[in-house]
């Protein structure tokens, strides 16, 4: 109770910024892979290009953002441009006619998302406490996941109201999205950074990649764990995919990212305290691990029933790695470049989400969708030995070859 009594307002707002752009993006992220296959025609290896498409134009954004708020000191500004581009754009899935329009409005919804997300982490970063970071990373991804498991219900109860209306969902979207930026236009005010050499460098040319020195090898390794794991990271779209494919209704689909946001609602905050108190990035290998037995359960399930167990299980994946992974950057990085350092670790997991989603793709329609959830969970196998022992990474990487 006391660490949520001494957490700063910015970060309850940027935590309801994010819940209410979470409904909106719920809402259509729970719908959109069955519009595409169901009524739009597309097959599983299109939805994969645009998941893949998305991710990268996410990632590349994304570093831009983040170096540009360290130039100009204005994160908050950028995340204003980057929450209203995905407000106004989730609507327009509602007058899409082919994959082409979904990807037109996918494209934009992502560009936003890549625009806001740096800065945002960073302001998390510039308004609180080493002592609280966790804790206050864990605070956003709690509120963030209300949004999550509201936006499928909605989704859900809506498409029962319109009698499988994607187009009527699609369109109310667009109250959310609104709503998430007015709470961050109103309730946040930026901390002035302190000058220092870094952001003087930064202020000559803000794609100087000399300041990229300033960035230690501890975080460089942080970054590059998280491109492996993300190699088997693939889009929430494949696993309701699977879903379907096991036997629940497309009316009810939405619902298991209910069950996922809630077990992710109730272990974020916790999860964010705990790597306060304790290593940090041995909580991070508990959650490797898990998400690599959730992926290796999605490979072999038969049965609807244990569907919705594994969709819980990925809710606490997701609520241990998230915050913490954030922390864990914000921990290895100076203040001054906390948006670039934000941006680079983004744009690698982008990269390999970008992979992960052609890869899955690939290999859903030309062998079958166990094999793809089981290559997921050997990257993420990979990368949890990486994480537990380092050293062996940095040998390799710096050795003599002769």
């Amino acid at each position: 109770m006391k660490i949520f009594l001494r957490m700063p307002k910015t970060i309850w707002v940027l935590g309801f910024v994010s819940l209410f752009m979470d409904i909106s993006s719920g809402m259509v992220q729970s719908l959109l892979p069955l519009f595409l296959v169901t009524t739009l025609g597309a097959n599983i290896l299109t939805v994969g290009i645009i998941e893949a498409v998305a991710a990268i134009t996410v990632a590349i954004v994304k570093i831009f953002s983040g170096t540009l708020s360290d130039y100009l000191g204005k994160r908050k500004e950028l995340a204003l441009v980057g929450y209203g581009l995905s407000a106004i754009a989730k609507p327009l899935f509602a007058i899409a006619i082919n994959p082409v329009w979904v990807f037109i409005a996918y494209f934009g919804d992502r560009v936003g998302k890549g625009i806001r997300v740096a800065p945002r982490d960073a302001l998390i970063a510039d308004a609180i406490d080493l002592k609280d970071r966790g804790a206050a990373y864990g605070l956003r991804q709690s509120l963030d996941t209300i949004g999550g498991f509201l936006g499928p219900i909605l989704a859900f109860s809506l498409m029962s109201f319109s009698n499988n209306n994607f187009r009527f969902v699609f369109a109310t979207t667009l109250i959310p999205g609104l709503l998430s930026v007015g709470c961050l236009a109103i309730g946040v005010k930026e901390l002035k950074q302190k000058s220092n050499k870094s952001i003087e460098v930064a202020k000559n040319n803000p794609f100087n990649f000399k300041i990229l020195t300033g960035l230690s090898q501890e975080y460089w390794l942080l970054v590059i764990v998280a491109f492996i794991f993300g190699l088997g990271n693939y889009s929430n779209a494949f696993l309701l995919l699977r879903a379907e494919e096991i036997g629940i209704s497309p009316s009810i689909v939405p619902l298991t990212l209910v069950v996922t946001n809630i077990a992710y609602f109730f272990s974020a905050y916790p999860a964010g305290i705990l790597s306060d108190c304790f290593d940090r990035t041995k909580i991070l290998i508990g959650g490797f691990l898990l998400y690599g037995l959730v992926y290796f359960g999605f490979a072999l399930v038969q049965t609807p029933g244990l569907i919705w167990i594994l969709f819980a299980l990925y809710g606490i994946h997701l609520g241990t790695n998230k915050g913490i992974l954030a922390a864990l950057i914000a921990d290895r990085v100076p203040t001054s470049l906390r948006g670039t350092a934000f941006g680079f670790f983004n744009l690698a997991v982008g990269l390999s989400i970008f992979l992960a989603s052609i890869l899955a793709g690939l290999v859903w329609q030309l062998a079958n969708p166990s094999l793809a959830f089981a290559i997921g969970g050997l990257f993420a196998v990979l990368a949890t030995l990486i994480l537990s022992f380092p050293n062996l990474l940095i040998i390799f990487i710096t050795k003599d070859r002769f």
